[in-house]
């Protein structure tokens, strides 16, 4: 957005508020957490990624002020500004397991969500020799919905590459009460865990780790205070996320702390010179590096709106994405809206394991986040949909 908001304000007048020093592509760690790309592959300096004439004040912010409008720093300073977009994401709450994120520290314990624990993912696959292999999803949003269970799929495939299937029982522990949210993809992915007999526990929630004892504990949804205790060779854990304390603590936040905005043009529901992006909304749509796309095209064009005093009137149609890979080498690529509703790129059946799509997936997306999306040109597949499509409305 940055680079979006300097072609429209000019050099010098755009600053972006960021303390890491790297950036990370975040999508390409269920392929790390599976072997299949190096970490630092998914790393570039924030430097390098900020655009040039973007100021980038290396802080966090402490306190929003949007009465005000202003933000204040962790080292104290106070940043005042015309217009401001929130782009928080979300928070990683592993600390809401007991015995975590200490855990980590025991072997065959790992989680792909985290820059520190997703290689460990990988080494306990690696070192996989007999018994349950446990993936879980937990009782909160979450951010790319569907990698809890790709790193499954992926293991599940490395384990028969390597003669251990056999030894493995393969458990997916859900607090959902589905599989996948849209019917269509459901279906595919319930075929697949019957085809290569895994096994889907829902409503299961993970609420301790016992490292020391290879032991996790479950929290059963549907009956109040029932617990029960998998013994495990390997756990992949998904940490329970929520927002920021920062934001929900401000006057930007709704009831449960996410930026709220209105889901058709991102605009902030009271301010109206505030604006979110991503993870860190109350859009409700699943949170996806395709939805931020998205959901930036239409947040440009609602900024050169309010900029011009007018009411903005492009829709954000509730569009993410999904690669949900199946293998080392096929990915089934679901795409919908806030409905629920496919809303697919290509002119085919997406529910279908596809190579293509696992190629699209490792190689063309990252191309297109580095070189696209940050640096403005990429605002999702709308476009390319509509050509597929022959100009028909998809």
């Amino acid at each position: 957005m940055s680079a979006r908001m300097k072609r429209k304000v000019g050099t010098g007048n755009v600053a972006v508020i960021e303390p890491s020093e790297k950036h990370y592509y975040q999508p390409l760690w269920t392929l790390v957490g599976a072997g299949a790309k190096q970490l630092s592959t998914s790393a570039r300096p924030t430097a390098s990624v900020i655009p040039s004439g973007v100021k980038w004040i290396k802080s966090s912010v402490k306190q929003f002020y949007p009465d005000e409008n202003c933000v204040y720093t962790n080292d104290g300073k106070k940043i005042s500004y015309k217009y401001l977009i929130v782009a928080l994401g979300i928070k990683l709450n592993y600390d809401q397991i007991k015995g975590l994120p200490e855990g980590f520290g025991y072997p065959h314990i790992g989680s792909n969500y985290s820059v520190e624990t997703v290689e460990k993912t990988w080494k306990g696959l690696q070192d996989f020799k007999e018994g349950n292999a446990i993936f879980t999803f937990p009782n909160t949003p979450v951010k790319c919905a569907g990698a809890p269970q790709k790193i499954m799929y992926l293991s599940d495939a490395y384990l028969r590459k390597t003669g251990k299937r056999s030894k493995a029982n393969i458990i997916f522990n859900t607090s959902l009460g589905v599989i996948f949210a849209v019917q269509k993809y459901a279906n595919a992915l319930e075929k697949i865990v019957q085809e290569r007999n895994l096994h889907v526990n829902y409503k299961h929630n993970l609420i301790e780790v016992r490292a020391d004892k290879q032991e996790a504990v479950f929290e059963k949804l549907d009956s109040a205070g029932e617990t029960v205790v998998f013994e495990y060779e390997m756990l992949h854990v998904t940490p329970p996320m929520g927002p920021h304390d920062v934001l929900m603590k401000s006057p930007l936040a709704d009831a449960g702390g996410w930026v709220d905005v209105d889901k058709d043009t991102l605009q902030h529901k009271k301010y109206p010179n505030v604006f979110g992006i991503g993870d860190c909304t109350n859009l409700p749509t699943s949170k996806t590096a395709a939805a931020v796309a998205g959901q930036s095209a239409v947040l440009d064009k609602t900024i050169s709106m309010v900029m011009k005093n007018q009411t903005p009137k492009t829709k954000y149609d509730g569009y993410t994405s999904c690669p949900l890979v199946t293998s080392y080498n096929t990915v089934i690529l679901a795409e919908f809206d806030y409905n629920g509703q496919p809303l697919e790129t290509f002119p085919v059946n997406q529910s279908k394991e596809r190579r293509t799509m696992y190629y699209m997936k490792s190689d063309l997306m990252p191309i297109l986040y580095w070189h696209g999306l940050l640096k403005g040109f990429w605002g999702g597949p709308a476009p390319v949909r509509k050509l597929m499509h022959l100009g028909l409305k998809k």
